[in-house]
Order: structure tokens, then C-alpha cells, then sequence
């Protein structure tokens, strides 16, 4: 499991005076991102990357300006051509989980622009 200390920014919060369900979900896509890249899984240099095909998210608590926060992400499953991530938010004060996330994401190869099965180098790393 990778864990992501998140800062929270006066502007992710919205009237309700939580962060915005919207800006939740670019906390995820930096917990992804943190955990790809320390297994050298660069969004942007690798010729090989994953991209999001689905979410499905759960929303169990709110999150206010001064919440102390992380995400937690890890491989759920590993199938040919597509991943499945499984990512909390938890409030690291309380412990409580504030969100939970399923994310399927599909290999895909950047020179021809087309889906790829996992190559097997990544899915070790993955298998992990």
C-alpha cells in the first residue's frame, strides 16, 4: 500500500465549507500518480501507461479546511489489458474513511494509441 499526505487549499472548499466533491477526485488522481511513479510508472514519460476508464466512488464523511489528510492506494486486481485501484482518503487525525474508491484503468500504449495488455514487467511490480 502507497500513502499520499494531501495539503488541502483554502480554494478545494465550497460553500458547505467541505472540499468539493469535484476536487476529492483530484486528490485521487495524485494518489494514483504518486503511486505509480514511485514503481517508475511515469504518466508521462513511459511509453507504456495507464488511463482511467471508470470510477466508482464512495463518499462517507466530510473533509473541512483543516483536516489533516492522506491517500491510501493499492492494486485491487490485475486482469490483461486493465487494473483496478482501490483508494481511501482518511482523515490521519481521526482515522476515519472519509472516501473509498475503485478505479479501473486500461493499459495503453502511447506510440501506436491503442489499448495494451499489462506488459509483464509492470504487472509484477503490480503483483507486489
Amino acid at each position: 500500500m502507497h500513502t499520499t499526505p494531501i495539503q488541502i487549499r483554502f480554494n478545494d472548499i465550497d460553500q458547505m465549507g467541505h472540499v468539493n466533491n469535484a476536487v476529492i477526485m483530484e486528490y485521487l488522481d495524485l494518489g494514483k500518480d504518486s503511486f505509480f511513479s514511485a514503481h517508475g510508472l511515469s504518466p508521462t514519460k513511459s511509453d507504456f501507461t495507464v488511463m482511467v476508464v471508470h470510477y466508482d466512488v464512495d463518499f462517507k464523511a466530510q473533509i473541512r479546511y483543516h483536516d489533516s489528510i492522506h491517500i491510501t492506494t493499492e492494486i485491487e486486481k490485475i486482469g490483461n489489458k486493465s487494473i483496478t485501484v482501490f483508494q481511501r482518503v482518511i482523515n490521519t487525525e481521526t482515522q476515519v474513511v472519509c472516501v473509498e474508491c475503485r478505479t479501473v484503468m486500461a493499459g495503453y500504449r502511447r506510440s501506436t494509441s491503442s489499448s495494451e495488455v499489462i506488459p509483464p514487467e509492470v504487472r509484477r511490480w503490480l503483483e507486489q
